[in-house]
């Protein structure tokens, strides 16, 4: 379904804020507002690149498919975020494939306009190369976050993207399913909820489809480089918690010689980080 198209949005934080007023409108003058519901195709791999387009509201993922049929995640963009305008002014084909997902509202930009307009006006593409320029090495830093992040700073990263402040609490709802954040972030569903898991020793906790971050600083610290201190705890998981050994009030918790694993404290009952202490010959009575 199209309707007619949002001059007033397309003008601010897009593709096309860059141009002169009555530029833009001669280049938006024949878009319009594509509406989708969440699973709907936008493009596929391979057409003929007619158009570009600018997200107005919702989530599109862009993805390419293998010769052996595996769905390759390349991003999802967001509000104002564009795609395909190399392709489309190039007058080539669509490098991935788009879909929505979530209900969304996509601006469609016919290419024969723009090009038109680039050859009455060049200055025009400047801006407009400047924004694929940007895409590009938005692109770019995901490539080096995947070679150089661990799995527990990229999950981090991504959250703190998703968080409306800078420092203190806040609950912020997924914008779309767990697997596809995974696919995202270069992980497996199962990796993914491993290391939301350990996301609980800096503060954040997950629910079904939203999480709560205690300090929106701290989680963006660890996404920066920093690390979490014994998060090896949680990997016992709630089985070794079960099944942990139960001892005298008086036992105490050390570590054997030359080792400093996180174990499960009797006196405490919990998991806490042992230290490097010789136990006393003779003790009977440890954790370790």
């Amino acid at each position: 379904m199209t309707v007619p198209c949002d001059l007033g949005f397309l003008l601010h934080d897009t593709i096309l804020c860059g141009l002169k007023p009555q530029i833009a409108q001669r280049v938006i003058a024949s878009a319009s507002v594509v509406r989708l519901r969440k699973g709907e195709a936008l493009v596929r791999q391979g057409d003929r690149a007619t158009a570009f387009f600018i997200v107005i509201d919702g989530w599109v993922k862009l993805y390419r498919t293998t010769f052996s049929g595996k769905e390759v995640v390349i991003d999802v963009l967001s509000k104002a975020e564009s795609f395909a305008v190399a392709a489309a002014l190039s007058g080539g084909c669509y490098p991935v494939a788009a879909q929505v997902v979530s209900d969304a509202c996509v601006a469609r930009i016919p290419a024969d306009r723009v090009v038109g307009c680039i050859r009455e006006v060049p200055e025009v593409a400047i801006p407009i190369s400047a924004s694929s320029l940007q895409h590009i090495d938005r692109l770019l830093e995901q490539i080096e976050q995947l070679r150089s992040q661990s799995m527990v700073q990229r999950a981090a990263a991504f959250l703190v993207s998703l968080c409306p402040v800078a420092d203190g609490p806040c609950i912020v709802a997924l914008p779309y399913g767990k697997t596809l954040i995974a696919a995202r972030l270069g992980m497996n569903p199962e990796s993914l909820s491993r290391t939301f898991f350990k996301l609980k020793l800096v503060g954040v906790h997950m629910r079904a489809w939203h999480f709560a971050v205690s300090d929106v600083a701290k989680l963006r610290q660890l996404a920066a480089g920093g690390h979490i201190r014994s998060y090896s705890a949680l990997s016992f998981g709630r089985a070794s918690i079960a099944n942990a050994p139960s001892a005298a009030p008086s036992s105490r918790l050390r570590c054997r010689p030359g080792t400093s694993r996180v174990v499960w404290c009797c006196q405490r009952r919990s998991f806490t980080c042992g230290s490097r202490e010789r136990l006393p010959q003779g003790n009977k009575q440890s954790c370790c």
